[in-house]
């Protein structure tokens, strides 16, 4: 073998190697050296101070405002997990842990804030909403951000003009109204929604002098002049019991036409009728038609018992908006000639009393979508005057409704006074024993009695799941935390058990409901009326009740996704059907408190975030808090439209840290003035 040359000795891989870590060690020292002359950007394995010495900081003699600071960066970790339809894993989180603060820019992390001595604490709440304190709005045209990084630029809203202070963009479309072929039918009371490009882009006003609503449960019986100040109903119904107006104040007696010496007697006298009604344990979910001011179902809630009080934007268009101040659950809807949002068997009663409905016209259409959402065993119950009055119109009208219960298989169980109450069966035995022919016929086996999106009445009888479902309820309270059977029925992509499904949703936001009181001090928010906008099992609200907190929930499940209705109104709570790229049938400053897990990340497949945005700054009232759950990637523009709305914002870390891909947003709505 031939010695190596010197030539061949330096071309040798390992010679190389050694020569060039060599050079790059010394390029690197030489540059060392450089920055840490500057003063500023010192690399502290190259520092020129003695071992020993305490480097001066090159920020000595300067201020900084900590606070600004603080209000830009802050960012809070809290007990969480991102919740799907997918299988969710234990949680790991250990809830016990103080709040964490952090900068999403910085991973130094510290806990608590700094309090006004200088101090680390973790002894904060969150501030309370201050009538007193109002923004200046204007109409500009521009809004200003300071973040220099986002992504997402969102034009500053304008203040809509007073006269669309009480705007329902579905039912005020007097456009679409005037082109309607009939009215004759209740049409006009119906959803007609601004066409596409002609929706809601504006900032609903309150109405001048509007105050921070009276809290629950004063709310029941006052509420301000100035958050409603409408007085017909006072012109109207006074002698009635039904409303009164003292100074400032709006007063409810709690009467009603047919119940003028207040509804707890009433109630009781309903009870005693039927004692297997037991309100609070058998009796659960009620549906109140033509409520009035929602008398009926604002004392049923003293009874366990909520109520979903419905009316029409009528003559008497504000009743239903008392009942929302009021603090009582309520939704502007009519029975007309679409099926009314809600399932099949949803509720254990459905109550009338002088709601000045024809039951009889069309075959009896009206009440069989009473039968199709009545409960098997349900009962309805009418109060009204051809049930007590010997006139001969009446008298007529009286047997005709006979007539059409009998057909429907219905059991008068008790007359008495001026209240009627019929029992629907808990089988089809007497449906499928009925002459051939007879009029109203069973609906067609293909039927799906829980769609009803846009659905049309249908003048056919609703059968019965021969299996029982919907049928064999729990008691309340049991049922809230027992998978009711037709969870089992619900079309949806699930690999695992749906009863695994279902209490992992429980416990998930159980968790995570008692890591918002701990953090966030929400036993001191003023809850009452809460909307869920994505509500899937409704477990959130389930998690509200087990809390103790005084309010109530309409949990709402999109259209865009599996129709889980029957099993919110199985475990005892309310629920809607809706689509969010349409406004919603509700009054503005409807809510205290919105909540949106995961819907943005689906919905903006279907139509623009600020379209969704805007609809809940309408519902939302001044005070009241917004809380998103979502993806990262809809946070820069969820952001942006809130601060173009007027909304204070933070965003927050889930418990899986900076790095995880969800976020929570909370907002908070502002009283704002021209």
């Amino acid at each position: 073998m031939k010695a190596l040359t010197n030539v061949d000795l330096f071309k040798t891989p390992l010679v190389l190697r050694i020569t060039a870590f060599v050079l790059i060690s010394i390029t690197f020292f030489y540059l060392g050296r450089h920055w840490s002359s500057n003063g500023y950007q010192q690399l502290i394995f190259f520092s020129s101070a003695p071992q020993k010495a305490v480097a001066v900081s090159p920020n000595l003699g300067k201020s900084f405002n900590i606070t600004a600071l603080i209000a830009q960066n802050q960012s809070q970790t809290l007990p969480d997990k991102t919740l799907s339809l997918a299988p969710l894993p234990p949680p790991t989180t250990d809830h016990s842990l103080p709040i964490v603060q952090s900068s999403q820019s910085d991973t130094n992390r510290t806990f608590g804030i700094i309090d006004s001595d200088g101090r680390m604490s973790d002894d904060f709440e969150v501030g309370e909403f201050d009538p007193e304190v109002v923004e200046n709005w204007g109409n500009e045209t521009g809004v200003e951000s300071g973040e220099k990084d986002i992504r997402v630029r969102v034009k500053r809203f304008e203040l809509c003009p007073e006269s669309m202070r009480e705007y329902i963009p579905c039912l005020d479309n007097v456009y679409a109204i005037k082109r309607l072929n009939s009215t004759e039918r209740g049409e006009k009371y119906e959803r007609h929604c601004p066409e596409e490009g002609k929706g809601l882009n504006c900032l609903v006003p309150p109405p001048k002098g509007y105050r921070q609503p009276i809290p629950w449960p004063r709310s029941r019986d006052e509420v301000w002049y100035n958050n409603v100040p409408h007085s017909r109903l006072v012109e109207d119904k006074g002698g009635q019991n039904w409303i009164s107006k003292e100074k400032d104040k709006f007063k409810f007696p709690g009467g009603g036409t047919q119940f003028i010496h207040g509804a707890d007697q009433y109630l009781d006298q309903i009870n005693k009728m039927v004692p297997d009604i037991a309100f609070g344990s058998h009796t659960r979910v009620v549906l109140d038609v033509g409520c009035g001011v929602a008398s009926f179902g604002a004392y049923l809630l003293s009874r366990n018992v909520l109520t979903i009080s419905i009316a029409p934007k009528d003559v008497h268009e504000n009743q239903i908006q008392f009942a929302l101040e009021r603090g009582v659950p309520a939704m502007v809807a009519a029975l007309a000639t679409h099926r009314l949002l809600y399932p099949s068997q949803a509720f254990e009663i459905i109550h009338c009393s002088r709601c000045r409905i024809n039951w009889t016209r069309d075959d009896g259409i009206l009440l069989l979508e009473v039968n199709r959402m009545l409960r098997a065993g349900g009962y309805f119950a009418w109060a009204a005057q051809p049930v007590y009055k010997h006139e001969q119109i009446l008298e007529e009208q009286w047997e005709e409704m006979l007539k059409l219960t009998t057909r429907l298989c219905w059991a008068l169980v008790k007359k008495e006074g001026y209240i009627a109450i019929w029992q629907k069966p808990f089988n089809n035995s007497c449906y499928l024993s009925r002459e051939a022919g007879i009029k109203p016929p069973l609906c067609d086996p293909n039927d799906d009695p829980d769609n009803v999106w846009y659905v049309d009445l249908k003048a056919c009888i609703t059968q019965i799941p021969e299996d029982g479902y919907g049928a064999n309820v729990t008691k309340w309270p049991a049922r809230l935390h027992t998978p009711p059977d037709r969870l089992q029925s619900i079309q949806m992509d699930a690999y695992m058990s749906r009863k695994e499904l279902f209490k992992a949703e429980s416990k998930y936001w159980a968790e995570t409901i008692a890591g918002y009181i701990r953090a966030w001090h929400w036993k001191k928010f003023k809850l009452r009326n809460v909307l869920d906008m994505r509500a899937v099992f409704g477990g959130f609200a389930a998690a509200l009740i087990d809390q103790g907190f005084d309010c109530w929930v309409l949990n709402v499940v999109p259209v865009s996704g599996p129709n889980t209705l029957p099993v919110i109104y199985d475990r005892g709570l309310l629920g809607v059907m809706h689509d969010w790229c349409e406004p919603f049938d509700t009054y503005p400053r409807t809510y205290d408190f919105l909540h949106a897990a995961g819907l943005f990340s689906i919905e903006r497949k279907r139509c623009n975030i600020s379209t969704i945005m805007l609809e809940m700054d309408r519902i939302l009232r001044p005070g009241g808090r917004a809380y998103i759950r979502d993806s990262v990637n809809v946070m820069d523009e969820l952001q942006e439209t809130a601060k173009a709305m007027g909304w204070h914002v933070a965003l927050h870390d889930t418990s899986e840290g900076p790095h995880a891909s969800y976020r929570i947003l909370t907002c908070e709505k502002r009283l704002l003035r021209p």
